[in-house]
């Protein structure tokens, strides 16, 4: 499985989308997350990068220019669903879509609810990135409920630090609100110690269009596992950040993503998150 901010079509997007193309054609996920996704007259950039081989499922709510969020499978859905996270006035629908999308799908390790979540990106906002990640865990919480054979996928850009109040919320680090949860990350158990930022200055990228040249680097992309109360339902085999190295000196978008190969006891095969 995997998450990636495909950064619209910033750049050099002809050269952006050969890397990308290519290099999903080489990892081969069963499941991707993709945010800032740009469907438009112009065309729809994710079946410009994956073709018609994937089930592509797209995000309700975008903005006025088409960007929003997207889902890609192996399979077809077998539920969706979207939750709302414009939870303050703070929210400018040019530049937020502002939901999250739920699928769940058929997998060989079992019954996915794979959820793409995208709260806000501003660096003064985790206030709402805190009600967000509270609202993604009550919804999936209803989503879930009754359903012990159902294993939660959360992923995405989550545009937090793992030390943030969000993040730490969702880790089980911390309660928000009348709410605590227990999601594994799944680069602390796969690169334990190991930074994985995944929006730096080692991709020039991030300061090509908009100036991200004063940020320090973050890890801010996320592939999380619902925990029930042994511990996460998926088993990690690995986790390896995406697109993080330039080919031919184009990097494949401003972040480096995350792929995680995950698998539930006794599946035939691991399923490739990305």
């Amino acid at each position: 499985m995997a998450t990636l901010n495909i950064w619209c079509r910033h750049g050099d997007w002809p050269a952006r989308r050969e890397v990308l193309r290519d290099g999903f054609r080489e990892l081969r996920p069963d499941l991707v997350a993709l945010q800032e996704t740009v469907v438009d007259e112009a065309g729809d950039q994710v079946r410009e990068i994956f073709g018609d081989e994937y089930a592509v499922l797209h995000q309700g709510r975008r903005t006025p220019d088409g960007i929003g969020c997207s889902v890609v499978s192996r399979w077809p859905p077998v539920r969706v669903a979207e939750l709302d996270l414009c939870v303050t006035g703070r929210v400018d629908p040019h530049d937020f879509p502002g939901q999250s999308t739920a699928a769940e799908f058929a997998t060989p390790s079992g019954t996915v609810l794979f959820v793409n979540h995208k709260p806000n990106w501003q660096v003064g906002y985790e206030r709402e990135r805190e009600l967000q990640a509270l609202g993604v865990a009550r919804w999936i919480d209803e989503l879930a409920t009754g359903r012990d054979d159902l294993h939660v996928v959360l992923a995405g850009d989550f545009d937090a630090r793992p030390e943030s109040a969000g993040v730490r919320f969702l880790t089980g680090r911390q309660s928000l609100g009348d709410r605590s949860v227990h999601y594994q990350d799944v680069w602390e158990i796969a690169r334990p110690g190991e930074d994985g930022h995944t929006f730096t200055l080692e991709n020039p990228t991030i300061v090509a269009e908009a100036d991200w040249s004063r940020i320090p680097p973050r890890r801010i992309d996320y592939v999380m596992i619902r925990c029930d109360d042994r511990g996460p339902t998926l088993r990690v085999h690995s986790a390896d950040r995406l697109f993080d190295s330039p080919t031919d000196g184009v990097y494949g978008s401003d972040h480096f993503g995350v792929v995680a190969d995950l698998e539930s006891q006794g599946s035939t095969r691991p399923a490739r998150i990305a």
